[in-house]
């Protein structure tokens, strides 16, 4: 969530924000929500004042002997009762708007960083670096024709338990899945993150604290008789880890790894990506989340991607960073490198993970605080990156490792965890 100081003193910063960013939002309802909630402040304050004063006097005079009794006694209480029925009016009335202004600014994604990469949207995003050497010809297949002759799953199965764009994974592929995650697991607990199991159900708090509600209610599952959702990634989860905590500086950086099941709609994906691992309703990954010193998270931002990045080098899988430029910025994040692996068979990069520096965004919304060098309370930064995505590794893993004899060849980091060095067909 914005800062709601920046709505009141300076609201042109926000506006030019949300303009890189491709949006125009009129302020001035929120300008009024917050010119109503000061001027009710300062009335309630000062009526506040006066109900203080007026009970000193009370205090006073009956100490000096005047009876409780007394007229002059009952008309200061009668008097001071009024203001406290006036106060309660007030702070309802404050209650009231505070809710309408929380609702809408709810709903204001983060601002772009102080340099920011401008653009429109992902044809202005700009390549950073590359690693390894792509492969390509035209006689690669796709990771699903290869996961069909190799017979690794079954969809069709999948959409009679459960619907379209469910995928069953049968035998080598449920094996290599599993490998992949421990393999991810233990590669970054050995870079010093700390390995977190969390529920994959997360209530509505949970999602309103990482921005994933209300902007994308649409595009989650729930569960209709509790207030549970299913996660649509473990950064929710791990964003709530701390929610409502003032965290000691000298515990900071904390790092954590998490693997989890993640369930999303998809919405308005229809038609995209409808075969193989690519965008599917439930995917495995591996999450990693930071909470950091709001003065170190940029660097943060460069060793959490690296840290993603270790991932597709162990697994010898060409890759390329992107940064995203402002209009291509998802709704938490301040800025943002994506990792996008090379698939042979498609022809082209895929995203396969997106590292995002939030700065003090999720942090407001979930009150996660730390203490600067005068002990006073501020919000400390969140970030995070996936480490990567399971399907998705997969895919890329078929798809590279792929040999004329219908065979796949897999990394050597993977060779412990799966027993073998090859997939091979049945």
């Amino acid at each position: 969530m914005i800062d709601q100081r920046i709505l009141r003193e300076n609201p042109k910063l926000i506006e030019e924000g949300l303009k890189l960013r491709g949006m125009n939002i009129d302020l001035d309802p929120l300008q009024k929500c917050c010119k109503d909630l000061r001027e009710l402040e300062e009335k309630r304050n000062s009526l506040q004042a006066q109900g203080n004063s007026i009970g000193k006097e009370v205090g006073q005079k009956i100490k000096e002997g005047l009876s409780q009794s007394s007229e002059e006694i009952s008309n200061l209480r009668i008097k001071g009762n009024q203001i406290k029925k006036q106060v309660g009016i007030i702070e309802e009335e404050e209650k009231l708007i505070s809710q309408k202004l929380n609702a809408q600014m709810l709903c204001i994604p983060n601002l772009p960083d102080e340099n920011p990469l401008k653009g429109r949207d992902e044809k202005d995003n700009k390549e950073i670096r590359r690693w390894g050497e792509p492969v390509s010809g035209k006689s690669f297949k796709e990771h699903w024709e290869i996961a069909n002759q190799l017979k690794l799953w079954d969809s069709e199965r999948s959409s009679i338990i459960a619907k379209s764009r469910f995928v069953t994974l049968f035998n080598q592929a449920a094996k290599l899945e599993r490998s992949l995650i421990n393999f991810m697991l233990d590669l970054h607990v050995k870079k010093g993150y700390l390995e977190v199991l969390p529920p994959a159900l997360v209530n509505t708090a949970s999602l309103t604290g990482s921005g994933q509600l209300p902007k994308f209610a649409e595009e989650s599952f729930r569960c209709s008789d509790d207030d549970l959702w299913l996660t649509p990634t473990a950064e929710v989860p791990l964003t709530s880890l701390h929610r409502g905590e003032i965290i000691s500086k000298d515990l900071l950086p904390l790092k954590y790894v998490a693997y989890s099941p993640c369930f999303r709609r998809e919405a308005g994906s229809y038609g995209r990506d409808t075969r193989g691992l690519i965008r599917l309703h439930q995917f495995n990954k591996v999450e990693l989340y930071w909470f950091s010193d709001p003065e170190k998270s940029e660097e943060a931002l460069d060793k959490i991607t690296s840290d993603a990045e270790s991932v597709l080098k162990e697994l010898e899988l060409p890759y390329r960073v992107i940064q995203l430029c402002t209009g291509d910025l998802g709704f938490s994040a301040k800025k943002t490198y994506d990792l996008e692996v090379w698939l042979p068979g498609a022809d082209a990069f895929r995203e396969i993970s997106s590292c995002s520096n939030c700065g003090d965004f999720q942090a407001r919304r979930s009150s996660i605080r730390t203490k600067d060098k005068n002990k006073k309370n501020i919000l400390l930064h969140t970030l995070n990156g996936s480490g990567l995505a399971i399907g998705r590794t997969m895919a890329a893993i078929l798809e590279n490792g792929q040999q004329a004899d219908g065979s796949i060849n897999l990394p050597k980091a993977l060779i412990p965890y799966f027993g073998s060095n090859k997939l091979k067909p049945e």
